[in-house]
């Protein structure tokens, strides 16, 4: 990998540290200064509603703009943009936090559109598996770190330690993108490029029309629906299924992303071997299965330890799910509507998980948490065998402008993108 590659990997890891610092930090925060459990579900509310109002627009600027810039001022802004919760001293002050953490998560799309759509131009095609593991592994690490660093700066400073700190991790990922040498080559006429709102329905055309794109599109509502239902359930699932307390649930939360990082070690270093489609359908349908086991053993035995080694294995296929997603995303996609795209299917996963909290909120009390939570399992079996049934086995990206169906897009006679 390239010197451009390891700064931008050394910037995500670091900003997706501040990420979960946040995200953890405050939770916590708005916890124990209301005391609620609604003011706490609220903060989750306050991230996603962003990424489904602004997604799909974060991921047009991304286009419109110099990536690296982009990323470089995304980060700045959410440094500074963090410093409101210097003045959050009380409970009448909690909106503020959700004003922050809403602004937040809006900066953090435009963000993740403009990465997502730069690491291909700074890798070889062939290196885009391994590229995008290796994404998966800073995530991992960032993810135990950052949340760690959350609950410790929580409890020993409050908002305002956190604050302080996550700011200084943008601050640093902002200075390593500056290092970055790669410049975009524009096109002549740049300055004459259609209206963002043009752009807008282009990118969701575009979505739409391809063949490869659609199956990412159903994919990612599946899943997203499943991801909340899990991210809201699996508290009292802990608690009221497995009878374990707050350190039990933090250690198995924990136990995925130990997982992960194994699973980033084997698809960096076998992963250019398979086809990207075959990583991300065969890796959800293991997810899947696992996940299954893991709800659904606590009707034959109830014991905690089981969940701690299931939650490490599923971070198996969770990373291979994940490297091969990006890519299949990345190769059917072109670098000059790259962003747009993956604002769009950001913004629908989004809407997916905010229709997933209230599924789990209603169901939950009346079917029970084993059922509704289970769901999350069968989703993403139903969704890996969809992606193997339905992605194409090779495919080149959508052309803006085309009137013809994605199947000419996709055929494997026209391809230029090689896959076993």
């Amino acid at each position: 990998m390239g010197r451009d590659y390891r700064l931008l990997l050394a910037a995500n890891f670091v900003s997706f540290t501040g990420d979960w610092i946040l995200s953890a930090g405050l939770v916590y925060q708005v916890y124990a200064l209301t005391g609620s459990a609604l003011a706490s579900a609220a903060m989750v509310l306050a991230t996603l509603i962003p990424q489904v109002t602004l997604g799909s627009f974060a991921g047009v600027l991304a286009d419109r703009w110099d990536r690296r810039r982009t990323m470089i001022g995304c980060n700045l802004l959410l440094a500074v943009t963090l410093l409101p919760l210097l003045l959050v001293t009380d409970p009448s002050q909690v909106p503020l936090v959700y004003a922050v953490a809403a602004v937040q998560s809006a900066l953090a799309v435009g963000f993740a559109s403009a990465e997502a759509a730069l690491v291909p131009s700074l890798v070889d095609a062939h290196r885009l598996v391994t590229a995008n593991a290796l994404n998966g592994q800073a995530r991992d690490v960032a993810r135990l770190v950052g949340a760690a660093l959350g609950g410790v700066l929580a409890a020993a400073g409050g908002i305002r330690l956190i604050a302080v700190a996550d700011a200084a991790t943008f601050a640093a990922a902002a200075g390593l993108l500056a290092l970055i040498r790669y410049r975009a080559l524009r096109p002549g006429g740049q300055a004459a490029a259609p209206r963002v709102l043009r752009e807008w329905l282009d990118g969701t055309r575009i979505a739409v029309s391809d063949r490869t794109l659609r199956v990412l599109m159903v994919f990612a509502l599946i899943t997203g629906v499943g991801e909340a239902i899990m991210m809201t359930l699996m508290a009292p699932f802990v608690r009221d299924v497995l009878h374990g307390g707050n350190q039990t649930y933090g250690t198995i939360m924990a136990a995925q992303a130990v997982g992960g990082l194994a699973g980033g070690a084997l698809a960096t270093l076998v992963g250019h071997r398979f086809a990207p489609r075959l990583l991300l359908g065969g890796g959800a349908v293991a997810f899947g299965l696992l996940d299954l086991v893991l709800f659904l053993y606590p009707l034959v035995h109830v014991a905690t330890w089981p969940a701690y080694g299931i939650m490490v294995l599923v971070g198996l296929p969770g990373a291979l799910t994940v490297a091969g997603l990006v890519t299949v995303f990345q190769t059917a996609t072109d670098d000059s509507y790259r962003g747009r795209v993956f604002g769009a299917i950001t913004a629908l996963r989004a809407g997916a998980m905010l229709v997933g909290i209230v599924l789990a909120g209603t169901l939950a009390g009346r079917a029970g948490i084993v059922p509704v939570i289970a769901v999350q399992g069968a989703g993403y079996l139903a969704a890996g065998l969809l992606v193997l049934a339905a992605l194409p086995r090779s495919a080149r990206p959508a052309v803006i402008g085309r009137n013809d169906s994605s199947d000419d897009a996709t055929s494997p006679e026209a391809s230029t993108c090689r896959t076993p």
